[in-house]
């Protein structure tokens, strides 16, 4: 398991971007580099997995409905695997609140933001 950078040790903030749709993963993540975080997009759960597994990123903002599985089964694994990394889940579809409280009840409480969301929104909330 590998450590992820404090966010006030004078290091950017690194954030991994989770989206299967590779044009919002790109775009926010653009929208991070230019506002002062080191992100990467990645575009599917799978590949999130794997880029946590060479490093902990200090900041997770994914989908939660994906192809290959969840945003809600990544957080979870995230977790376990960097449980310093804090966890911010964006949807456009209202379903997804039964996927949350699933989770709750199984003792995992994660942020979660309305898609689409404006760059200044989701920089204000990353930046709290």
């Amino acid at each position: 398991m590998q450590k992820s950078l404090a966010a006030n040790d004078g290091h950017q903030r690194r954030v991994l971007v989770v989206d299967d749709e590779k044009l919002i993963a790109d775009s926010v993540a653009t929208i991070l580099n230019r506002s002062g975080f080191t992100a990467i997009a990645t575009y599917s759960g799978t590949d999130a997995l794997e880029s946590i597994q060479e490093k902990c990123p200090d900041i997770i903002v994914s989908d939660v409905v994906m192809s290959d599985f969840n945003g809600i089964q990544l957080a979870k694994a995230v977790r376990s695997l960097c449980p310093g990394a804090r966890i911010v889940l964006f949807s456009g579809n209202v379903d997804t609140a039964s996927l949350l409280d699933d989770a709750s009840v199984e003792g995992y409480f994660f942020e979660i933001l309305a898609k689409p969301i404006h760059p200044v929104e989701l920089l204000k909330a990353l930046k709290s």
